[in-house]
């Protein structure tokens, strides 16, 4: 009397494998042709998998859309987090900035995808239809730019707690606009390793801290 269960189980797992198939398929195609350019055929041809079987999953293109970005920004900072776990206690705020932005740059080279997607949709207007998607990258944004006041500060912290707040109060913006060129640069096979803007990012930001601070 208890055989049905298994079925039901495998069926699940089949449905999970099925809906991950489509949002890492989603995420491949949408991150090189756009949302607009990406359409339920092709999507459906890249899986192999049934008309049926998207809209099983998602209500409809932006549906999906909203999904791709919501996993895709879970993963983003599971892997910063992951990244920046154990950061150096001693060394000077330089050492310290390099450590994280070396360990970001590692980051970025393994998530190309959404962050390619994630740039498409905040340079464009093409999914104005999918408005949870939108409020997504926003919020990417905005959880990027404290993930980056969090950086500056750890690093700025043996000068004190006032100062370390300053410092990445005033660099938050100018770190995530250094992120956003070294990201394009990697996109256009420029020559140059991410690890080398990183480091030229380390430079300058604790350049301008410093400076800052002195002026304090």
């Amino acid at each position: 009397m208890d055989k049905p269960a298994p079925k039901a189980q495998t069926g699940n797992r089949r449905g999970r494998r099925s809906r991950q198939e489509i949002l890492d398929a989603t995420a491949r195609v949408m991150s090189v042709r756009g949302y607009a350019g990406t359409s339920m055929s092709t999507l459906i041809k890249e899986t192999g998998l049934p008309r049926s079987a998207f809209y099983h999953h998602f209500e409809s293109k932006a549906g999906l859309l909203s999904a791709v970005m919501s996993q895709g920004a879970s993963d983003y900072f599971d892997a910063m987090r992951e990244a920046h776990r154990n950061p150096p206690e001693g060394g000077t705020p330089r050492e310290r900035l390099g450590w994280y932005l070396r360990r970001t740059g590692e980051v970025f080279e393994h998530r190309e995808e959404f962050l390619r997607l994630l740039l498409v949709l905040v340079m464009s207007n093409e999914a104005a239809e999918a408005p949870e998607a939108l409020r997504t990258v926003i919020a990417v944004r905005d959880e990027g730019r404290d993930y980056m006041r969090h950086m500056v500060r750890s690093s700025f912290l043996s000068e004190g707690e006032e100062a370390a707040n300053a410092v990445a109060d005033a660099l938050a913006h100018f770190g995530m606009a250094g992120f956003d060129g070294a990201f394009v640069s990697l996109q256009s096979e420029d020559g140059k390793p991410i690890s080398e803007f990183m480091e030229q990012l380390a430079d300058a930001m604790t350049a301008i801290g410093e400076a800052l601070i002195a002026r304090r």
